[in-house]
């Protein structure tokens, strides 16, 4: 689970634009993939290099290039320099805790999403960051790690040719990823949501610290996942209006789809949030009840036993003359007072409901 504040220090002081990759060092070789294909034919090979994608196939052929892995700076700048990106466009792709946003550059546009997938054997949400680029005839998709089952449906559609991917242009292409993206957000919420059924039904049974622990945490990623999907609207928004020539008028209706689902994920993160904020009373309220619980017991112990003490440090006093010392019964006389305490006590705790 990332931070919620990045460590950004090794870029501290240095000039806008310079190429240093913002996370964790890996040593194993980018993997570079390449997919190109019109209504008719379709080539997909993997790269050595990033210089085997160009040229790019002319228009209609779509080109995807997808780059595994963005820790090597050499592979990524000569990217830049073969499409002629913006060196501050190549310091966001290579700084992975970007916010999720939006540029029109004329030639292209540049895209970074949060790409979120629910791990079922881990029970963990796990996170990746998503850099694209659309231009003309050309979609350039940029992460740390494989893209796995996010991207697969949407390089089977285009194997097998299903819908009209293979008819249309890049635009549609990104709107491909986009949905695809937006799509795992439904899976991450159901995963969320199960944990957060499962622990509010143990807050009502048996809370315990572990609890509070797992509420905590559950917290911190409804409000990553919110981090990522709020400023995605925005996303979306800009590029159905951006009025650019990338844009297709015929993509408008399917960008104004993948909106309407990114407003029923913020609706569903929203209500886990609410649900999660209640929780943490419901803990609360659980150990605050337990506690009394206690109390309340510890007290009619007390409650009962302070006349039986009260009798017992009577009798238990050295004075020579106490008449009921010399008498023969007086001994289980005494036992039978203090039973007949205790027991009247209980019964009136019993009538008054505190048993």
């Amino acid at each position: 689970m990332p931070e919620v504040v990045s460590k950004r220090s090794d870029k501290s002081g240095l000039p806008p634009g310079t190429l240093i990759h913002v996370g964790e060092p890996r040593a194993e070789k980018p993997r570079l993939t390449a997919m190109v294909y019109d209504a008719s034919r379709l080539l997909e090979e993997e790269l050595e290099t990033i210089g085997e994608a160009f040229p790019l196939s002319e228009a209609p052929a779509v080109t995807w290039i997808n780059v595994d892995g963005i820790h090597q700076v050499e592979v990524v700048e000569e990217l830049g320099q073969r499409l002629g990106l913006h060196p501050l466009v190549l310091e966001d792709i290579l700084n992975p805790e970007q916010r999720p946003k939006m540029e029109d550059l004329g030639d292209y546009l540049y895209l970074v999403l949060k790409m979120l997938d629910w791990d079922d054997a881990r029970g963990e949400m796990t996170v990746e960051q998503v850099s694209m680029l659309v231009g003309a005839n050309y979609v350039v998709s940029l992460q740390e790690q494989p893209g796995g089952d996010v991207l697969r449906p949407i390089r089977d559609r285009i194997r097998e040719a299903k819908g009209s991917i293979r008819e249309q242009g890049p635009d549609y292409l990104a709107y491909a990823l986009l949905d695809g993206v937006v799509d795992r957000y439904f899976g991450v919420l159901e995963g969320l949501g199960e944990k957060v059924e499962d622990l509010e039904e143990e807050l009502i049974t048996s809370p315990t610290p572990d609890t509070l622990q797992q509420l905590h945490d559950l917290k911190r990623k409804m409000i990553y996942m919110r981090k990522s999907v709020w400023p995605l609207r925005e996303v979306v928004a800009a590029l159905e209006r951006s009025g650019s020539s990338l844009i297709g008028e015929s993509t408008g209706p399917y960008l104004r789809d993948v909106y309407d689902h990114v407003i029923q994920v913020m609706d569903a993160v929203e209500t886990l949030r609410d649900m999660l904020s209640g929780m943490l009373d419901i803990y609360l309220s659980s150990i605050s009840n337990r506690m009394n619980e206690v109390m309340k017991v510890l007290t009619i112990f007390a409650s009962i036993f302070i006349p039986l003490t009260f009798v017992a440090g009577v009798y238990g006093m050295n004075f020579a003359y106490m008449p009921e010392l010399a008498w023969r019964w007086a001994y289980p006389s005494l036992w039978v007072v203090m039973v007949a305490v205790a027991v009247t006590m209980l019964v009136y705790f019993r009538r008054k409901r505190w048993l």
